[in-house]
């Protein structure tokens, strides 16, 4: 594990405010997941429809990726490709200026995260402001989401009151959650009137039909991608399916397995801008689509399947790390367990790998994932291409970075032992015998655990003595 992570993995944990409100929260979503698949033969029925779903687009996710373009493009919405960030920002940023704006408002967007995009425009003398409540909250108080589906779910009702009260002029300090919501709402909607462009992510993305499906609760998004008269959509390539009527299952499992609702409050689907005889909507749509390394995830025959992820959070709310530390503690966009599989990826194992030894490998998010990835398992394997001897072979970026001669010769020695049992039984006779003089520091193990206690004699030794046999 890395200093910054330990450190902050550290410091979350004597935050007793902030595991109070993890505590809650998790407890509370789990519920409320628990109860809305309550018959387990149609959870299961739909977990296999939608993990069928997402590997069908996974094996065709090239042709289905031009079936998209060609079918936005028939409808009107200006497709463009990202391979990095930079180029996904530039994009973006060149549409706002050809279309003289000065203010975007934005929808939730984990991709919009991961590009930096608020800080590219900022920077560019772009006002972008965050319309979903929990954005909102979070940039107000200058920090990051903690959490891919709410993202203010580090605060209490409390900071958050503090929090309108030090930063909203004329704002007098209430707990009062109705009126909290009432101030946040009455600052956006002026907002949302004077948008020159509105930004928002997409769930999912039709490749039968060009259309780009987004739910949501709060009527947000609704308003970005209908009120401001450009709209441009930014999401990851993972997120096309092949058909129309692929969304309800995948609709089922992401709104069900995320907040416990059997249908989010608002669900909307884009398919064009607004035409002549329409009294609403955008005069033009562009959709960017995001590569960032998904490319290199999809090379590898195991890792591949961290794409069929639909960034439900559930992964999140069932895994006891995250629920003591937090979202912030990973010091990544995407945390939790598919951070840990996500983000080593994007920005290589070198960088992030450290992540992945963060997680107890309890089982719990793999059992939970809507469409069935088996997290635990990607967790291993990047943690064994961490140490992968032949890394110029992986398509994993960083692979082989935490590979060490000592640690290698020292496995590849056991390993000789292992093979030979008279040198096996040898070897153990004298680490049972010298086990005492283990010293107490044991670097990394001895960081949060006792020194193991060598026991004085081997499990073949000791059934030898009960059988009475001769050695």
């Amino acid at each position: 594990m890395s200093a910054p992570f330990r450190d902050q993995a550290i410091h979350a944990l004597q935050d007793e405010q902030l595991r109070e409100n993890f505590r809650g929260a998790m407890d509370f979503l789990q519920g409320k997941r628990k109860a809305v698949f309550s018959d387990t033969i149609e959870l299961e029925n739909l977990r296999q429809q939608g993990h069928q779903i997402k590997a069908e687009a996974l094996a065709n996710l090239p042709e289905l990726l031009e079936q998209l373009d060609s079918q936005c493009s028939k409808n009107g919405i200006q497709v463009h490709w990202a391979e990095t960030p930079e180029q996904a920002c530039e994009i973006i940023h060149g549409i706002i200026e050809q279309n003289n704006g000065k203010l975007a408002v934005k929808g939730k967007s984990m991709v919009s995260e991961e590009i930096g995009l608020n800080h590219y425009l900022e920077a560019r003398g772009i006002e972008c402001l965050e319309s979903d409540m929990g954005e909102y909250i979070v940039q107000l108080a200058q920090e990051t989401p903690s959490h891919i589906i709410m993202p203010a779910i580090h605060k209490s009702k409390s900071q958050i009151a503090t929090l309108f009260n030090a930063t909203i002029p004329d704002t007098p300090y209430t707990e009062n959650v109705d009126e909290l919501i009432g101030t946040g709402r009455r600052i956006l909607r002026e907002k949302f009137q004077k948008a020159d462009i509105g930004i928002s992510g997409v769930n999912f993305a039709v490749a039968e039909t060009g259309t780009l499906c987004l739910v949501e609760n709060e009527g947000n998004g609704r308003m970005c991608t209908t009120v401001p008269p450009v709209h441009i959509a930014i999401t990851g390539i993972e997120k096309v399916i092949p058909r129309l009527s692929d969304l309800p299952p995948l609709l089922s499992l992401l709104t069900r397995s995320a907040t416990g609702q059997l249908i989010t409050t608002y669900f909307n689907l884009i398919s064009s801008p607004r035409k002549p005889d329409e009294k609403d909507g955008p005069e033009a749509v562009h959709l960017v689509l995001l590569d960032n390394g998904r490319s290199r995830m999809y090379q590898h025959p195991e890792l591949r399947e961290t794409l069929r992820c639909i960034r439900c959070g559930a992964c999140m709310n069932h895994c006891p790390v995250y629920t003591r530390i937090g979202g912030h503690a990973y010091g990544t966009v995407y945390p939790g367990p598919i951070g840990q599989v996500v983000m080593p990826q994007i920005n290589g194992l070198d960088q992030q790998g450290e992540m992945t030894e963060g997680c107890s490998l309890n089982g719990a998010c793999g059992e939970v994932c809507p469409v069935e990835i088996p997290l635990p398992d990607l967790i291993r394997k990047l943690r064994e291409e961490r140490v992968q001897p032949q890394p110029a072979e992986s398509p994993v970026n960083g692979a082989g970075s935490h590979r060490t001669r000592v640690e290698a010769t020292a496995w590849r020695f056991w390993r000789w032992v292992y093979q030979h049992p008279e040198l096996y039984r040898i070897v153990t006779w004298w680490a049972t015998r010298l086990g005492s003089m283990l010293p107490n520091r044991l670097g990394p193990w001895t960081r949060t655990r006792v020194k193991p206690v060598i026991a004085r004699q081997s499990l073949h030794e000791i059934m030898r003595e009960r059988s009475n046999q001769p050695d």
